[in-house]
């Protein structure tokens, strides 16, 4: 994830976050489940922006973009939570505008929300000049919700634990995601309450997959654990599923994090491309996107 900084705007894209399998491998007694997945980063993604406020102490939060309607402007906002947070840890006495570009769907299993947290604990840091080492974004994020912490990594990574232990993947191999959501929101205590079944093992692995369709293949003896939960509160995401699958040149279609938006991988931006187009002819009411996968 990269910066632009000007003498008064810091701007940070936050990419949305792909969960290529994602293993419930248990649960704690205070209620949380343990997860093994393996989260990568997509070439598309939320803005955000701030900046000082002349004479300000306040925090502004303004949002555009087309899902801008539907975030909430209050606390239940994660920027808010992010940056009071980071405010009150370090007892700041500036405020901010926060400009928020929301390009992303809301509550679609793409950690939208949490990547604009992590995008926000960034920027501010740099804003207020804080001089906060590593660590200490991290003990923040893990106060906001279980995928800010990988979001404000931006690699890819093993995730563990609820969300907030991080382990370095292998290199792998340039690929194409299409991104696709019905247009309905799933939510994710919903989800996991939907679970059933056994817990699944972790399923990491130390190959660095050749090419795309080795990585198919590793990622298709693998799951989504939530992937039955999600379908119980949203049956459309069978549909979706199986556009993506129907594709020519996909190598593999699943859904990511607790849904409602689902995969499809690609070993070039050509088939990725033609795959996006073909399901926004066919399903004019989703939201539908090419994306390369990041890989920092």
């Amino acid at each position: 994830m990269t910066y632009v900084m000007s003498s008064t705007v810091i701007t940070q894209k936050a990419n949305a976050k792909i969960n290529l399998y994602l293993h419930v491998t248990g649960k704690r007694d205070d209620g949380f489940h343990i997860l093994d997945s393996l989260v990568v980063f997509a070439d598309v993604g939320d803005s955000l922006s701030v900046r000082l406020v002349p004479g300000s102490n306040e925090l502004i939060f303004k949002t555009s973009g087309p899902f801008s309607a539907e975030v909430p402007t209050d606390d239940g906002n994660l920027v808010l939570r992010a940056a009071k947070l980071l405010r009150d840890t370090h007892a700041i006495q500036m405020g901010a505008e926060i400009l928020l570009e929301k390009n992303l769907p809301v509550s679609s299993g793409i950690g939208g929300g949490s990547a604009d947290a992590a995008a926000t604990l960034r920027c501010l840091s740099d804003l207020w000049g804080l001089k906060t080492p590593a660590l200490d974004l991290e003990t923040i994020s893990q106060k906001l919700g279980a995928d800010v912490p990988v979001c404000l990594t931006g690699k890819n990574v093993f995730m563990g634990g609820i969300g907030e232990i991080l382990a370095p993947a292998p290199p792998l191999p340039p690929c194409w995601l299409v991104l696709a959501n019905p247009g309905c929101k799933v939510s994710t205590p919903e989800v996991f309450k939907n679970r059933s079944g056994e817990f699944s093992s972790p399923a990491r692995f130390d190959e660095a997959p050749a090419d795309a369709a080795r990585l198919a293949e590793i990622i298709a003896e693998r799951k989504n654990d939530l992937f039955q939960g999600a379908l119980g509160i949203a049956p459309e995401i069978r549909g979706v599923m199986a556009a993506l699958q129907n594709l020519d040149g996909a190598l593999l279609a699943r859904m990511s994090g607790s849904g409602a938006t689902c995969f499809g991988l690609f070993a070039d931006e050509a088939g990725a491309l033609a795959g996006a187009k073909r399901v926004a002819q066919n399903n004019p009411g989703w939201w539908i996107r090419a994306a390369r996968m990041l890989n920092p």
